[in-house]
């Protein structure tokens, strides 16, 4: 096989390379010149989490090469719903609300792309979805799709096993005359995606081609799980959003300190922007893999929400996993102020505080009865005056004003990984 393109390489080496309609005829195409491509998002929540940005770290790449990107927001799309990867139909949404989710999410994404409306800029789908004529849009663009075709595909013939509605079945067809749409109005010859679009990014590809006697090209990624098997991202809180106001920089930091060790070298890859070499010092034989950790996870967070943020967050860690709880402001020379934080009156101290209700209370267990097995399975700690963390294996017993310190603070811990600093009022 010939040379691939620089920038086909790098992906390839950094694990953005899952599909692709034909490699050496885009590789070919890049050595050429630059070339517009395109990502496409629906806005079906306000906040994007991290598995949406896989795709996103790949633009970047791809535009740090000299190409293109067009980041796409489904506003018209997002009224239907992708069937794909979904065992079921999705909630209808109200037109305004997807409106306030495309505001929200470009946000999101200007943050961390840098859209300067010439390498990377946004569309909305909904400028040309939704007027659009139905019995011409049926006549120009329908004429061209077989329904067994269509229904080949893995995300079709999944959900055909559990009911797939014709609003859902119409939404290949409008992702790909979105592909249509951008090549005649940007040139666009490339959309690149998460894998389970593979059926969809083939449809467009095919429609140019048949439409416009263009090639086009699909490139998509691998769906990232972590090496125990899990879905990447998947918190005890649910997914790991980029709002601040779900996933805390805190929260999100944590999450990457604390993956599996088979991961890092993986994920350090594909989530940040270190040289492919340093990513291989960091994870060498020998090197403690917390410090891969930590780096992993500053790096990250400094991408999603600011080098500021990160630096909170590391200070905060340090905080709560050093040897004592307090100690010169922090722990292990952290600043415990970075940590997560709860309010509780200090009556609540003063005749005993339960320590099932203070676990549930503060949010640190979801319910009283999770609190109340974290405690009897021994996964509950909570500091004494002295700083140090004491295992309370009793869910009758009290926590008290004695467990304070000076300042009428108190860290609690669940596990191994979870802590909360206290802050009596």
């Amino acid at each position: 096989m010939k040379d691939m393109n620089p920038v086909i390489d790098t992906l390839k080496t950094r694990g953005f390379f899952q599909q692709c309609t034909d490699a050496e005829g885009l590789s070919k195409l890049m050595d050429d010149g630059p070339i517009a491509f395109y990502e496409g998002t629906d806005p079906t929540g306000g906040s994007l989490h991290i598995g949406h940005m896989v795709p996103y770290f790949a633009f970047r790449h791809l535009r740090d090469a000299g190409h293109t990107g067009i980041a796409l927001l489904g506003g018209g799309t997002a009224r239907i719903g992708d069937p794909s990867g979904r065992d079921e139909t999705r909630k209808m949404i109200d037109y305004e609300t997807i409106n306030k989710n495309v505001e929200s999410i470009t946000a999101q994404l200007d943050r961390f792309v840098g859209f300067d409306g010439k390498s990377a800029f946004t569309v909305n789908n909904k400028d040309w979805l939704a007027n659009l004529n139905y019995i011409d849009f049926l006549r120009d663009i329908g004429r061209h799709f077989s329904v067994n075709r269509m229904l080949s595909f893995e995300a079709y013939k999944k959900r055909m096993e559990t009911g797939l509605t014709f609003i859902e079945f119409n939404y290949q067809l409008l992702q790909s005359f979105d592909f249509l749409e951008l090549y005649r109005r940007h040139g666009c010859r490339l959309q690149i995606g998460g894998d389970d679009q593979w059926g969809n990014i083939v449809a467009g590809v095919e429609l140019i081609r048949r439409v416009e006697g263009a090639e086009a090209y699909g490139l998509t990624f691998p769906l990232v799980t972590t090496s125990d098997g899990k879905k990447m991202g998947k918190t005890l809180k649910g997914a790991l959003f980029l709002d601040p106001a779900v996933t805390t920089p805190y929260d999100f930091f944590q999450y990457w300190r604390n993956i599996p060790d088979a991961d890092i070298l993986r994920f350090l890859l594909m989530f940040t922007f270190l040289p492919e070499e340093e990513c291989r010092v960091l994870c060498a034989d020998g090197k403690n893999p917390n410090e891969a950790k930590e780096r992993l996870a500053w790096e990250v967070t400094a991408l999603i929400h600011s080098k500021d943020e990160a630096d909170k967050a590391l200070a905060g860690a340090k905080a709560a996993f050093g040897s004592g709880a307090f100690s010169s402001g922090g722990v292990g020379g952290g600043d415990k102020s970075s940590m997560p934080q709860a309010q509780v009156a200090r009556s609540r101290f003063e005749a005993g505080y339960n320590v099932v209700d203070l676990f549930s209370d503060t949010g640190l267990a979801p319910t009283k009865s999770e609190a109340r097995r974290l405690v009897q399975q021994g996964g509950a700690f909570v500091s004494e005056t002295s700083g140090e963390l004491s295992n309370i294996s009793d869910s009758t017993v009290m926590i008290g004003l004695d467990n304070l310190n000076k300042d009428g603070e108190l860290i609690i811990r669940a596990g191994k990984k979870r802590y909360l600093l206290i802050l009596v009022k």
